[in-house]
């Protein structure tokens, strides 16, 4: 009876790492190149569990990356979606992502996270947009001169990860003037 029971826990441990092994993101890379008017090269893993490398893997020429730095700062990304989807309808070459930034850590952690956010958002287009980032986020704040995780940021970026326009916190007519206008001069 001992040996089935050694076998049974074995089989079922094995069973787990390997679920664990398919749906568990990576640790991020980071690599940073150039100044703070350049994009780091950083990768990620969206909430559809496929892996990004920015800049490489922006969907168009125009890239608004959204940072939140804190759980409680998904409210200040809402804020900005609904103009940022009708910034997207009407600028062909734009599109926006969620990068939330966690420090790095150990993978049932990240898979614990990522799973329950992954739950959590219903929209299919949203998972395949969110791509957390789990690495050193002194060095990657620093990268982009960003000084504090109290708020959060927004980069625009072009496809070769030269950073166009900046700003910070929730959404307001004035910012996201502003970000149009910024479009509609590099495009």
């Amino acid at each position: 009876m001992t040996i089935l029971r050694f076998v049974l826990v074995a089989g079922i441990l094995v069973g787990i790492l390997a679920l664990l092994g398919r749906i568990a993101p990576g640790r991020s890379r980071l690599i940073v190149q150039g100044d703070q008017r350049n994009f780091p090269v950083v990768s990620g893993y969206n909430l559809e569990r496929q892996e990004f490398e920015f800049p490489r893997d922006f969907g168009a020429d125009l890239n608004l990356v959204v940072i939140p730095f804190q759980q409680y700062q998904q409210r200040l990304v809402d804020t900005w979606v609904p103009t940022l989807q009708e910034i997207e309808a009407s600028f062909p070459g734009f599109i926006y992502y969620e990068l939330p930034t966690i420090s790095g850590m150990p993978i049932i952690s990240r898979t614990f996270i990522n799973e329950g956010m992954r739950a959590g958002i219903p929209d299919q287009t949203a998972r395949e947009r969110t791509i957390t980032l789990y690495l050193d986020k002194e060095e990657f704040k620093a990268a982009l001169g960003i000084e504090t995780e109290d708020d959060i940021h927004l980069l625009l970026v072009d496809r070769d990860g030269n950073i166009l326009w900046r700003e910070e916190g929730a959404f307001s007519p004035d910012k996201a003037g502003s970000l149009v206008e910024t479009i509609q001069k590099v495009r």
